[in-house]
């Protein structure tokens, strides 16, 4: 079946997560590569929140787009660790603890909501992402050619999925993370990054948050602190 042959995808890719491309979005702007270095570097400072920050210059449509690609590339290179831990039988729904569920849908394959493993979740999660990131239609690659009037809703989309990723590996995978990968920092650091992005651009309603809604709220309790910094006069 469809949802077979996406779960051997993802494990194939992800046995190893070396074996994983991540993906590159075209560069519409020569300096591409200045903007991806300027989020990096300002993340390897520890400055979360100055990397959410649209930089002079650039249109919102190429921001949100570069992210997009950024943040598809460094969840799945997270999920990749886990795949040894996240299994059908381990994980036989796509779930953040016992009170939330998620079904797959996307209009072609699966045109209703249908319960499916969480490595399957994921691995059709990450088709759906990838055929969207290498449509052109919605992705331009040509100068001057624009985004699709419902680029934001997409956008939004992708982010509200990504996010469960993250909401499954805390609530089903964090003592694997922590105690067998030694990855609690990272995760937590791609988390805030993920976070403060999406809260700062507002791409996911408040209830799609509640099964992480603890964690969320100290993250963005330090966000709101450094906002009210950035506001005062003389910032």
């Amino acid at each position: 079946s469809f949802s077979l042959q996406a779960m051997a995808s993802l494990f194939n890719f992800a046995r190893d997560a070396r074996t994983f491309r991540p993906k590159k979005y075209p560069a519409r702007l020569q300096n591409h590569s200045e903007l991806k270095q300027r989020i990096d570097v300002t993340l390897g400072n520890g400055d979360t929140y100055e990397a959410i920050l649209r930089p002079e210059g650039v249109e919102m449509n190429e921001w949100m787009a570069i992210n997009a690609t950024e943040f598809y590339n460094s969840t799945m290179l997270l999920y990749s660790t886990l795949v040894e831990f996240c299994t059908p039988d381990t994980c036989p729904v796509m779930s953040a603890g016992p009170k939330y569920e998620y079904r797959w849908a996307d209009g072609v394959k699966f045109k209703k909501p249908t319960e499916v493993s969480a490595p399957a979740y994921t691995a059709l999660l990450m088709e759906w992402i990838e055929a969207l990131l290498d449509d052109e239609r919605v992705f331009p690659v040509s100068a001057g050619v624009p985004f699709p009037q419902d680029f934001q809703a997409i956008i939004s989309k992708i982010f509200r999925r990504l996010f469960r990723v993250y909401a499954h590996i805390y609530h089903s995978h964090f003592n694997q993370v922590c105690d067998l990968l030694g990855e609690e920092a990272h995760l937590n650091t791609l988390f805030k990054h993920f976070m403060y992005f999406c809260h700062y651009y507002k791409l996911i309603a408040p209830q799609e948050i509640a099964p992480m809604q603890e964690l969320v709220d100290k993250m963005l309790q330090q966000f709101k602190e450094r906002d009210q910094a950035m506001a005062m006069p003389g910032k």
